[in-house]
């Protein structure tokens, strides 16, 4: 059902592809290179009609458009002010479906709530209060526009099926587009996403995503690349199905989408009373492509991807002939992550050679949508879910949704099943809403199954996982009462639905500024908004503890610091920072903060090593055993310092192999940042946005060859003239490990970064960058 190219094609007149240069100069009847054929892309002219650079291969993107919601907009906002903000430049849109149940934490939810209403009026914004709409839904509603641009500080910031390139990042990115700066970036790679044939009935979106998913994220075919949707099988996809598929494209770990748009998508723009916004997007009659994923649409069966990624995929078919032993696979994958501290057992589930799951829930972004709630309808309608543990929860996407459900009596259908319907909220996606009971197995119709997504803790003995479905195949589980169930054992329910929007709602409750900005209004702080701590600027030399040291094939951004009700501390830097990495690694909190103090004494004017035998035994190390190290431990002579670069600084690092899959979060990195932290290292970097918070934060990207490392844990690692390395725009960067053992000399890599990339992380962050 999945085939990738080994190479590049060139897709001709949108619909064949071509992969043989002389056969293509047959059909055409001349000569086309790689590169002008490669403008042909959709892709390419979106990002070339928003590039301020004047240069093709290197990008300064302005976007249209700002979108973010509540675990995220206060810190940009802040981060903002403190860099000189007085009106939001371009529609920013504050949603609220993240923290909306204002349950954990006191008043610090709505406190938060209540500082985007206000801030919203006085920048000239927009504010969506809780349960309107989720983040995504909302923007598909109200924002997108065809050949349009939004950057959204959530990681599926995905509206390509509309004709929107959009990109989720880390909110330091939403920050420079408030101060009317640039998103940087090379030019990247387009993937041809080609699809044909049309899906079996029974089959969803959820479905075809996880397939691509499965075939293309372990190798990173897509990673950091644009995916472009072509080909004669998009015509043969409802408008609500294409969204369900291109929500998903983020946990490719591609940098962004966009799919060719016809009748159906404008059609789109018509029911939602924005004609103008439609825009016929098709390649030119020759296009390149540096891959290309080839999905025949027919061949998509039921899918069901296991704990604990998007990418764990198997057809439920598969599954269901195979349950103990695919089931044992991954029961052993887990122990990688979780070791010996909380027993996983997934084989337990099975109930004579049946698999019996413990709850279902279609919500969010990818999940909320009105066909697929409508199929799931149709599919429920006249069974029960029963009385035993199985239990049922659907959340429409948005209010407009909700209410055309209740007209077209979906709504009734799925409630008399004794199924539960709530409002829009992203909570069973992050961790917050409809967490199992501990050892329940949840199959979801939302966007990941990472571990703790579910809202289980490790630490505390509790574990409870996801399984991603398409609603369909969910609805016909449940009304199984809990066997696993694909949809295509029950086509004749599934009808086809017509949607009918109705803004009202949105336009009694939403607050839209129009672009008008009010400076007379005061910006209303709750006790857990706290202004960000003061960060230095890199030092002459670095010296960094190894707090943490992870081994797991891939490093989420949850797993760095947890969603959840950790969450509603996102507001307070250093309240959040607690959490850092308390999932994963409990003692690494205390680590980063102990070696801080060193910090703190530098500051203070004193010597690092003042109060701290370990960092004055590993320093003298230094001195003796590294050329031109004599004397970084001594403390500058008052009256010498004429800036705040210091001659030595000290910090905290962690080892992971690949961090930084999932959520755009900031928080994954600047809580590390505020406790301390200087670096990464790792083999790679999962994603460009993880990447990219780092440096926004001041903090270095180090790469490090696969293979055995020259530290451990709890190791030293000396960096000497780092500053000046980072002004001269070295790549390769000497450094020494300090163990045990002795002082080894090794080389770290920092990668690509632009000029600017270079001057925040010597001013320290992004707020230092600014206030220079």
């Amino acid at each position: 059902m999945i085939k990738l190219y080994e190479g590049g094609a060139y897709l001709v007149n949108g619909e064949e592809l071509v992969t043989d240069e002389a056969l293509l100069k047959s059909k055409t009847g001349k000569d086309i290179s790689k590169e002008e054929a490669a403008k042909g892309t959709i892709a390419y002219s979106i990002l070339q009609a928003h590039n301020k650079s004047g240069n093709d291969k290197k990008l300064n993107i302005k976007f249209d458009k700002l979108t973010s919601h509540d675990i995220t907009f206060v810190g940009i906002i802040q981060t903002a002010r403190a860099s000189g903000l007085t009106k939001f430049p371009i529609p920013y849109v504050l949603t609220n479906c993240h923290n909306s149940l204002c349950a954990v934490g006191g008043t610090i939810n709505e406190d938060d709530h209540v500082f985007g209403l206000s801030c919203a009026k006085k920048y000239g914004g927009v504010y969506v209060p809780p349960h309107m709409a989720v983040i995504h839904q909302f923007a598909r509603e109200m924002l997108a526009t065809g050949g349009g641009m939004i950057l959204g500080s959530d990681s599926h910031t995905r509206y390509g099926a509309l004709g929107t390139m959009a990109v989720g990042e880390g909110g330091p990115e939403l920050v420079k587009q408030l101060l009317s700066q640039t998103y940087d970036i090379d030019m990247p790679g387009v993937v041809a996403v080609y699809l044909k044939g049309e899906p079996a009935k029974g089959v969803g979106p959820q479905d075809v995503a996880i397939a691509i998913i499965g075939a293309v994220f372990k190798n990173g075919y897509v990673k950091n690349k644009v995916m472009e949707f072509v080909g004669p099988g998009v015509a043969k996809l409802s408008a609500d199905f294409r969204i369900g598929v291109d929500v998903m494209t983020t946990e490719t770990t591609c940098l962004s989408s966009i799919w060719q748009t016809d009748d159906e998508i404008k059609d789109f723009y018509d029911i939602h009373k924005r004609p103008e916004d439609y825009k016929e997007l098709k390649p030119e009659g020759v296009a390149y492509y540096d891959g290309v994923v080839e999905v025949d649409l027919s061949k998509v069966k039921p899918m069901i991807a296991l704990p604990f990624h998007p990418s764990n995929a198997y057809t439920i078919e598969e599954l269901n002939a195979n349950l103990d032993d695919i089931l044992a696979e991954c029961e052993e994958r887990a122990k990688v992550s979780f070791g010996d501290k909380v027993e996983f057992n997934l084989r337990n589930k099975i109930k004579n050679g049946k698999l019996l799951v413990d709850q279902g829930i279609i919500a969010g972004c990818a999940g909320g949508g009105f066909e697929n709630i409508c199929a799931a309808a149709d599919i429920l309608d006249g069974a029960s879910i029963g009385s035993d543990e199985f239990n049922l929860s659907v959340y429409p996407a948005s209010v407009p949704i909700y209410m055309e459900l209740i007209r077209n009596g979906a709504a009734a259908k799925i409630l008399s099943t004794g199924a539960i319907l709530k409002t829009a909220f992203c909570g069973p996606c992050f961790g917050a809403g409809d967490t199992p009971a501990n050892g329940e197995l949840s199959i979801r119709h939302s966007t990941r199954n990472f571990p703790n997504r579910e809202g289980s803790k490790i630490q505390s003995g509790q574990i409870a996982s996801v399984a991603l479905m398409d609603a369909r195949s969910i609805a016909a589980t449940a009304a199984n009462k809990g066997i696993l169930t694909p949809a295509t054992e029950v086509p004749e329910k599934i009808g086809k639905y017509k949607y009918s929007f109705d803004k009202t709602i949105y336009d009694r409750r939403v607050f839209d500024s129009h672009g008008v900005a009010d400076e007379s209004v005061e910006v209303k702080f709750g006790p857990n908004i706290k202004d960000w701590p003061a960060m230095s600027p890199l030092p002459e030399n670095l010296l960094l503890k190894v707090v943490s040291e992870i081994h797991d094939p891939v490093t989420t951004t949850d797993e760095l610091i947890p969603s959840g009700e950790t969450s509603s501390y996102r507001s307070n830097p250093l309240g959040l920072a607690e959490f850092t990495l308390s999932r994963k690694d409990p003692e690494y909190v205390g680590r980063a903060k102990e070696v801080q103090q060193a910090q703190k004494s530098i500051e203070s004017g004193k010597t690092a090593a003042d109060g701290y035998d370990e960092i004055a035994a590993v320093i003298a190390k230094i001195e003796q055993n590294v050329s031109g190290a004599e004397g970084i431990g001594t403390a500058v002579a008052e009256g010498e310092v004429t800036s705040t670069v210091r001659k030595l600084g000290v910090g905290s690092t962690i080892f992971a192999v690949k961090p930084g899959d999932g959520s755009a979060r900031e928080q994954a990195a600047s809580c590390q940042k505020v406790l301390g932290g200087w670096a990464n290292i790792a083999n790679e970097y999962a994603t460009k946005r993880y990447r990219s918070n780092l440096i926004n934060w001041g903090m270095l990207p180090f790469v490090i060859p696969e293979g055995e490392l020259p530290f451990k844990n709890l190791d030293y690692v000396y960096l000497p003239g780092i500053r000046e390395e980072v002004e001269k725009k070295a790549d390769s960067i000497k450094a020494y490990a300090v163990t045990s053992d002795g002082v080894k000399e090794f080389t770290l890599a920092l990668g690509g970064l632009t000029d600017t990339e270079r001057e925040i992380i010597l001013d320290g962050c992004l707020i230092n960058y600014n206030r220079q």
